[in-house]
């Protein structure tokens, strides 16, 4: 469904096409992966309507929700001149208020509500205000990055189902119909905090938290945990980790690398002491 098709009649219409318009037209062609395309009202030469499988319907019977020669109609999500088509969303026009609320909300944004659902991708979140969801238990939801500054075990140990939580909003999640959300953005960085007293080249007294191919992890404050890489772990070659150390080990590091805008830690075992060649 390129635009090597010849015809340029399209680029005009889909020129007068504004992310937000509702259009409405009839089913072409529905697969299973790739999604629906539409012929749209007002331009009958190709399809230039797609709605991907999630844009469909929030239902769980999607099957249902469209056939070939059905007509609906859709949201445009995002309009490709060069690929020759308006991305719809049926999902959109099935649940304008949910929709309305959703598009309305800025980045920033505080926003409140009760945990309704914690599963092992994250947490559901009963907004206080706006309508609810059709499918998931609360409009708001937070991945497991978003829930706290440091590397948890559980998310039970962050928020219990029934806790009243205020976030931040990031962004509106068009596939799921949601607003992402951030607990963490609400609370101080730790990293920052620590990053503002420790400079390149100190000597941190910290404790072995994981072993990996690449090296272990060091936590040398409440929270802050940096990599020391395998080659940094001792002036002797290391095949693995586990060679030199374990989970536990109480070591010695020196920090050679502080990365604010990645909150990353970088660390060296070997630096302690001098070369022994």
């Amino acid at each position: 469904m390129g635009a090597a098709s010849g015809d340029q009649g399209f680029r005009e219409f889909l020129a007068g096409i504004r992310i937000g318009d509702l259009c409405s037209g009839t089913v072409a062609e529905v697969t299973r992966s790739q999604g629906v395309t539409v012929t749209l009202d007002g331009y009958s030469a190709r399809p230039l309507g797609v709605v991907w499988p999630l844009d469909v319907s929030w239902s769980w019977n999607q099957s249902a929700v469209v056939e070939v020669g059905r007509r609906i109609t859709g949201e445009v999500i995002a309009i490709d001149p060069d690929e020759g088509h308006a991305r719809l969303s049926m999902a959109a026009a099935e649940h304008p208020e949910l929709w309305a609320f959703l598009k309305a909300r800025q980045r920033g944004e505080m926003l409140s509500g009760t945990v309704a659902a914690i599963e092992r991708f994250g947490v559901f979140v009963a907004l206080d205000e706006g309508p609810e969801h059709p499918v998931f238990p609360g409009v708001g939801f937070i991945t497991i990055p978003e829930l706290s500054w440091r590397r948890i075990e559980a998310v039970s140990d962050v928020v219990q189902v029934g806790q009243r939580v205020s976030c931040e909003f990031l962004q509106f999640d068009t596939w799921n119909g949601e607003a992402r959300l951030s607990l963490r953005a609400t609370r101080p960085d730790p990293f920052q905090a620590f990053a503002d007293n420790v400079a390149v080249g100190r000597a941190l007294r910290g404790q072995v938290t994981k072993l990996v191919p690449i090296g272990v992890f060091v936590r040398v404050a409440d929270g802050i945990e940096g990599l020391v890489h395998l080659e940094e772990l001792a002036w002797t070659p290391v095949a693995t980790p586990e060679d030199v150390v374990e989970v536990g080990d109480e070591v010695t590091v020196v920090v050679t690398e502080v990365d604010r805008e990645r909150r990353r830690l970088a660390l060296s075992r070997r630096q302690v002491s001098p070369d022994p060649r």
